[in-house]
């Protein structure tokens, strides 16, 4: 599992709190109106960066008395398995798109693992378990249509130009340019899949986010205060519909 700083205290807590059977007084209230944060992100378009420059804002600008804000990527499977109760190496069953069907579906002829909707069932309950709690960042997995119906959410895509994330990519994978950019296109298309294939919904669409980023043209510090702006404004006042 990778280790994060505001990670072990968050889940710490969080695992405390999702315990069946403990009903503490207000905990239905501190639910309702917890604020949470999704990004979205085309590959390399720096949602891991973003999530850094964030944490120590909303911790300042929107802290909880009891727990810090904590941000989860490529925990959030990891974490989805431990709740369930269910062996972390089932990660590798669950990509963003299908393209282990093949190898699942052998690991549920032999009863190696729950069927692969099951584990993506399992998956979305556990994210909206931390939207619920909320102080929460989730990156992927398209939590922002699992949690598109809660209240507190703020739903953010970043995008950047495929030369800009090529540059990334290679500086990342230590690889050449023609392995960056398939790298790229190839990860893309497969979060596209995932989406299209599991929710009918265009992960590209704009309207199903509240705020889009282009981060070749604001950095991740501007781009962290944007969004605790909007988010501060957003808990200060009612949402306009209409």
């Amino acid at each position: 599992m990778t280790a994060h700083p505001y990670l072990h205290q968050g889940l710490t807590i969080l695992h405390a709190q999702l315990r069946p059977g403990e009903n503490r007084p207000g905990t239905q209230h501190s639910i309702v109106s917890s604020p949470f944060i999704t990004l979205s992100r085309e590959t390399c378009a720096g949602a891991s960066t973003l999530g850094r420059h964030l944490l120590p804002l909303l911790d300042k600008e929107l802290h909880d008395e009891y727990r810090s804000w904590m941000f989860l990527d490529k925990d959030l499977i990891n974490q989805a398995l431990t709740l369930n109760h269910l062996p972390e190496q089932l990660a590798t069953f669950l990509p963003e798109d299908r393209i282990q069907e093949i190898k699942g579906l052998i690991g549920e002829m032999v009863g190696l693992h729950p069927p692969l909707w099951e584990l993506e069932q399992r998956v979305a309950e556990a994210i909206l378990k931390f939207a619920q709690l909320g102080l929460v960042i989730l990156a992927g997995r398209a939590a922002n249509l699992i949690t598109r119906d809660l209240p507190g959410g703020f739903h953010i895509r970043l995008v950047a130009s495929l030369e800009t994330r090529i540059e990334r990519a290679r500086a990342m994978n230590h690889c050449d340019r023609t392995q960056a950019e398939n790298f790229i296109r190839e990860s893309d298309r497969a979060r596209e899949r995932h989406v299209r294939t599991n929710f009918h919904e265009d992960l590209n669409d704009p309207h199903t986010y509240d705020l889009v980023i282009n981060t070749d043209r604001i950095p991740p510090a501007a781009a962290a205060l944007l969004v605790v702006k909007a988010l501060q404004d957003r808990t200060a006042a009612p949402m306009i519909t209409g």
